[in-house]
């Protein structure tokens, strides 16, 4: 009894030293998505922070300009998809749909889905702005003013 469990011991550690060492081979070869870089001079924050927390942040923003009302241009989903477009064919900003889109192209990778889109565009617009953004507005700013205000 004491041999066959010895014999199972030796046997399971042959098995994980054959694949250590197969995945060791596989090292560097592994693929990985290379999405298209950004028209800015830099991002908000540093590339492998933003690979591992964007969505993090997103939902942080979200939760400030919704329902507290907190909106900075700093993280602004705008700004975002207007940084990352990636053109098409037509030399115009590819939409969410296109395979070539910054956000799908980790995404399709990842197995993730992603459901931004579904509200927001997904390519930038070049004649939108957003109402905060448009000089004469003062109901906006009337609204931002007091938002300052009252906001802790």
């Amino acid at each position: 009894m004491r041999r066959a469990a010895t014999i199972a011991v030796i046997s399971a550690l042959i098995v994980v030293a054959a694949a250590a060492a197969a995945m060791r081979s596989f090292a560097g070869t592994t693929p990985v998505p290379h999405p298209p870089k950004g028209q800015g001079e830099h991002c908000v924050a540093d590339t492998e922070f933003m690979r591992k927390n964007h969505m993090k942040m997103l939902m942080h923003h979200r939760n400030e300009a919704v329902h507290l009302g907190v909106r900075t241009e700093q993280y602004d989903l705008n700004r975002c998809v207007a940084c990352h477009a990636v053109a098409g064919p037509d030399a115009r900003p590819v939409s969410f749909e296109s395979p070539q889109h910054f956000c799908r192209s980790c995404h399709i990778y990842a197995a993730v889905s992603i459901d931004c889109f579904e509200c927001h565009a997904s390519r930038p617009d070049p004649r939108s702005r957003t109402a905060a953004m448009q000089p004469g507005n003062e109901e906006v700013a009337a609204i931002d003013q007091y938002l300052r205000e009252i906001r802790p």
